[in-house]
C-alpha cells in the first residue's frame, strides 16, 4: 500500500476524482496525500513574478478551502503545495524532492490534435516516472 501518493491538482473533475482515490489509498492504508497544483506562467518579467506572488497566496488557500470541502480528512493527511512550471515536470521532481511513492492524475480525453499541441500530462507522467502511477479517468 503506497505510504505517500501525489496527486497533480486542476481542480477539474478528473483532479477531484484522482484526489478522492488517493484519500482513500491514505486512509485505508495509514498513508499521506500531497496535493501539488501547478500555474503555468507566461513570461512577463518582474512585475509578472509580483502578481503570481500575490494571487498564489490567495491561490494556496482556496485550493485547501476546496480540498477540505471535498474531504474533511484533508486537514490530517494531506500536504499542499502550488508552485509553477511544467506540470509534468513538477509532478516528476516531487517524486524525488519529497519521497513519493505512488503518483495519481486525473486524465480528461481530448481529441489529438489537442494533445499534440499542448501535450498529456498524464502522457508524460507516464512516460517519466519511477513509481507506479494510477490514472483516473
Amino acid at each position: 500500500m503506497p505510504k505517500y501518493s501525489l496527486v497533480g491538482y486542476d481542480g477539474s473533475d478528473a483532479a477531484r476524482r484522482a484526489f478522492a482515490f488517493a484519500m482513500e489509498l491514505a486512509r485505508c492504508g495509514g498513508g499521506r496525500v500531497r496535493v501539488v497544483s501547478v500555474l503555468q506562467v507566461a513570461e512577463g518579467g518582474d512585475t509578472c513574478a509580483l502578481m503570481m506572488t500575490d494571487s498564489g497566496t490567495q491561490r494556496a488557500q482556496e485550493l485547501n478551502d476546496e480540498l477540505v470541502a471535498l474531504d474533511p480528512d484533508t486537514a490530517r493527511l494531506v500536504d499542499i503545495e502550488l508552485t509553477h512550471g511544467s506540470p509534468g515536470d513538477v509532478l516528476l521532481s516531487q517524486v524525488a524532492q519529497h519521497d513519493i511513492d505512488h503518483i495519481v492524475i486525473g486524465h480528461t480525453e481530448r481529441g489529438a490534435l489537442a494533445r499534440w499541441l499542448v501535450g498529456s500530462v498524464s502522457d508524460n507522467v507516464l512516460a517519466g516516472a519511477h513509481v507506479p502511477v494510477t490514472v483516473v479517468r
